[in-house]
């Protein structure tokens, strides 16, 4: 790998000569591969190496064709960068107990967003945003697929989020930045390097955490996170903090491949001056839902009928009056023609009762079939049907006798005609 000499003069001044040796011989290595599992479908072990600093997670021995795993399209792990998974850590230290109102504020792709759901009480709400209108639609999928039915997906800049004032207990930053912990997974990131850059991502970085410095409450938590490694973008934006907001720091984290078994990472934990005080999420009258576990109100328009918790209702009912919300809550049914047919997202949300339609178990080149949006020819019953595979939900089809008419979104489709001559199987 041909790196730029500034940064391996910045490198050198920032860690010392032996210490930049070892980073620019671990940028040589290959990367390393690693899953968390969804709590949420699959709490059970596996048989790998365990990420040592998170719950759930595993190094895998080689990269397998996730894209060819079915079991990644239901939502039952997700692929994650090992160092990024040190958020665990800094949650199961720091975050505070009961009910939260949580934003991620840069959130997509999601492994973060994932990761941060699955240490939330089921009466907490997390707020993904993501401002870039792709990837907000990526992240929306990632989440659904998740199936927390107790989260929002927005796509608006930092600065939108003015006028919620003291309103979440915790945020994350996972900040743009240099890209310098990327240099061995994306070539453009070490193409585009510079210590102009540089230079431009700490500053907006300040900007990015004034925001949400903002929105959080007193005695409110931030995460702070980059995936470079200058102490430009990373400590010194910390100090930073600690001066203007009067912040109490309380931990900081560097990974370094060639002493990590990761990508470049930096993460911190600083507390607001104050005292946190508890959430008194107030429940509308909650509708039966029968298809969900839990109370739901239920958000009627002319294409969708959308659950959200009964809790959270008038939180979400402010943001969709103030922000441009991509998706919350769980969508239970939308229109097709003039069927109103099942959504997607009820398939794959963990709160959907089993047993609402009747299930059909899928080979592994049937559950491909299907999830490259293809018509398939099934015995089953007539008429709306769940589709399994391993006993997970993939999604809905209707069957008409001679075929099954596929219901899986085409934006989520496997594009790929090509598959593997043997299936791919990660979680067993």
């Amino acid at each position: 790998m041909l790196l730029p000499e500034d940064f391996k003069t910045l490198m050198r001044w920032q860690l010392g000569a032996s210490a930049a040796e070892s980073l620019f011989l671990g940028l040589e290595e290959e990367p390393v591969v690693s899953i968390r599992l969804n709590p949420l479908k699959a709490d059970k072990a596996l048989p790998y190496e365990p990420v040592p600093w998170c719950e759930h997670a595993y190094y895998l021995s080689e990269r397998p064709a996730f894209t060819f795993d079915p079991l990644f399209h239901a939502g039952v792990y997700y692929v994650q960068e090992a160092s990024s998974m040190f958020l665990d850590e800094v949650l199961r230290l720091y975050l505070p107990d009961g009910d939260l109102a949580v934003l991620d504020l840069c959130a997509a792709p999601g492994g973060k967003s994932t990761l941060l759901r699955s240490h939330l009480s089921e009466g907490s709400l997390l707020l993904c945003n993501e401002p870039i209108r792709q990837r907000s639609m990526i992240l929306a999928e990632n989440m659904a697929k998740w199936g927390s039915p107790a989260c929002v997906v927005t796509q608006n800049l930092p600065e939108d989020f003015a006028h919620l004032t003291s309103t979440f207990d915790v945020v994350l930053a996972d900040v743009p930045c240099s890209g310098e912990g990327m240099f061995r997974k994306e070539e453009h990131a070490l193409r585009e390097w510079s210590m102009q850059n540089v230079d431009v991502c700490w500053r907006r970085q300040r900007s990015i955490v004034e925001d949400a410095w903002h929105v959080l409450k007193p005695g409110g938590l931030l995460i702070y996170s980059t995936c470079t490694f200058n102490r430009f973008e990373d400590e010194d934006n910390v100090e930073w903090m600690v001066d203007k907001f009067g912040a109490e720091f309380l931990l900081q984290r560097h990974f370094f491949p060639g002493r990590d078994r990761g990508e470049g990472f930096f993460i911190a934990a600083l507390r607001k001056a104050g005292t946190l005080e508890g959430n008194t999420f107030v429940a509308s009258k909650a509708q039966e839902i029968a298809s969900l576990h839990g109370d739901y109100k239920l958000l009627s328009t002319p294409t969708t009928r959308i659950a959200i918790p009964v809790l959270h209702a008038d939180l979400i009912d402010k943001l969709h009056r103030t922000m441009h919300v991509i998706s919350c809550g769980v969508t239970v049914e939308e229109t097709r023609g003039k069927d109103w047919l099942p959504s997607p997202q009820l398939a794959l949300c963990a709160a959907y009762v089993r047993g609402t339609y009747p299930e059909v178990e899928l080979s592994y080149l049937e559950a491909i079939t299907y999830l490259r949006h293809e018509a398939l020819r099934l015995d089953a019953p007539k008429g709306i049907i769940l589709l399994t595979y391993s006993g997970y939900p993939l999604g809905f089809a209707k069957n008409v006798g001679a075929r099954a008419n596929n219901l899986y979104p085409q934006e989520w489709r496997i594009r790929s005609t090509y598959t593997p001559a043997s299936q791919v199987d990660i979680v067993p």
